[in-house]
């Protein structure tokens, strides 16, 4: 026998449970429902699902903060370990009107004096600090051995001066003899030929007592310009020599300086070396007259760089009739620059002396550059930069001497310059 289940399936229950319950529409689903594993509600599957997700919401931020808490510790420790530096801005010190260079000072003209001829010194009539006239007489040098010279060349003179003029007597006799066949052409001729021989010897004997008195005029020696005598070398009594022909070097007697005008050489550095022109003024300043100022003028310059120390050489002329300044004295030229020149200023312990020459350690993009400069002018605390820096640059104050190029640091703070 055959059961329908199809019908079964479909038709709606009515058997009494001692409840009322509204039929379900779908009794399979109800059934399934009432029957599915542990008997857990739809609402706690839910509920434990949320709490799951829950769960690796709370693992993911866990893992992701102790991320986020390592990756700080490493920048931390990074940032630890670099070494912190103060850094300072350059300051404009405005448009510069003079530079003050160190000049040496030189008497315009300085000669020493020697001696001429040998002998011995019969007296001297100056002293170091004697101010003496052109052409006047400063000594007297005894040389009997030039006058002895002298006076066998004079003697010798007169003998060739006396054969001279017998030579002449007979050549003018053999050639009046020889116009009337008395002598022969041949006599008459050695009698010409003698009388000039003996005029070469009458000129070479003149020549010699010419030099000797040129020697003996040097017994007097004088003074070639008008100055001040700062040296002396010889006394009564001392040999002179004139310098020997082995080449040895003659001995100084006196030193005569021309002070009445003062030459100033200075070293100008290359980056003011376009503002120097001849003729412009320029004043000098010395320790042992403070407040007092001299003038002088730009009498010329080397009109070249020298390659070693990249500096111009200049003369500055230096009027000097009161006396005041003396010569191989150290003072400073003060030469005017034109407007347009600006300077920054930096403290003088933001410097590096390196082999390669003078630095400042400037922080570009959070790391060194070592910037090669030149100083304008030392203020002591302060110094002018002339060339390197610009008023942007954060330079490091108290650099260490560790540092090397490209070095990351960390910057501090800022601090101002103090003029």
């Amino acid at each position: 026998m055959s059961i329908d289940t199809t019908t079964e399936l479909t038709k709606p229950s009515t058997e009494y449970t001692g409840t009322a319950v509204a039929a379900h529409p779908y009794p399979e689903t109800a059934r399934a429902e009432a029957e599915s594993p542990r008997g857990l509600p739809k609402a706690v599957w839910i509920g434990a699902a949320c709490v799951a997700v829950l769960l690796a919401a709370a693992i993911v931020y866990g893992l992701l903060s102790r991320a986020a808490a390592e990756r700080h510790l490493i920048q931390t420790t990074n940032a630890d370990a670099l070494l912190t530096v103060s850094v300072v801005n350059p300051t404009i010190t405005g448009t510069a009107s003079e530079i003050a260079l160190p000049g040496n000072t030189q008497a315009y003209k300085e000669i020493p004096i020697y001696a001429r001829t040998n002998g011995y010194l019969k007296q001297w009539f100056v002293d170091i600090g004697g101010h003496v006239q052109q052409g006047q007489l400063m000594a007297i040098i005894e040389t009997p051995e030039v006058d002895q010279q002298l006076q066998v060349a004079e003697a010798n003179l007169k003998s060739a001066q006396a054969d001279l003029s017998l030579a002449n007597t007979t050549s003018e006799r053999y050639q009046n003899l020889l116009k009337s066949d008395s002598v022969s052409k041949q006599e008459t001729d050695v009698a010409v030929s003698g009388a000039a021989a003996h005029q070469a010897a009458v000129d070479a004997a003149e020549a010699n007592v010419r030099r000797l008195q040129q020697l003996q005029s040097f017994e007097h020696v004088y003074a070639p310009f008008a100055g001040v005598v700062t040296v002396r070398n010889t006394d009564f009594g001392a040999l002179i020599d004139a310098g020997s022909a082995t080449g040895a070097a003659p001995k100084e007697l006196f030193r005569i300086a021309s002070v009445d005008k003062l030459r100033v050489f200075v070293a100008v550095p290359e980056t003011y070396a376009p503002a120097i022109r001849d003729g412009n003024t320029a004043t000098l300043t010395l320790d042992e007259y403070p407040g007092q100022q001299f003038m002088g003028t730009i009498a010329r310059n080397s009109s070249a760089i020298d390659p070693a120390s990249r500096t111009l050489n200049v003369e500055v002329d230096v009027n000097n009739g009161d006396g005041k300044l003396l010569p191989g004295a150290y003072t400073f030229v003060h030469f005017k620059i034109p407007d347009e020149v600006r300077l920054l200023s930096v403290p003088a312990n933001a410097l590096l002396f390196r082999a390669e020459g003078l630095r400042a350690a400037v922080v570009r993009n959070g790391h060194v550059h070592l910037a090669p400069i030149t100083i304008g002018k030392d203020h002591g605390a302060t110094l002018e930069i002339a060339t390197g820096l610009s008023p942007e640059d954060e330079i490091i104050l108290d650099p260490s001497d560790s540092l090397i190029e490209g070095q990351q640091v960390n910057v501090a703070g800022r601090t101002e310059v103090n003029q």
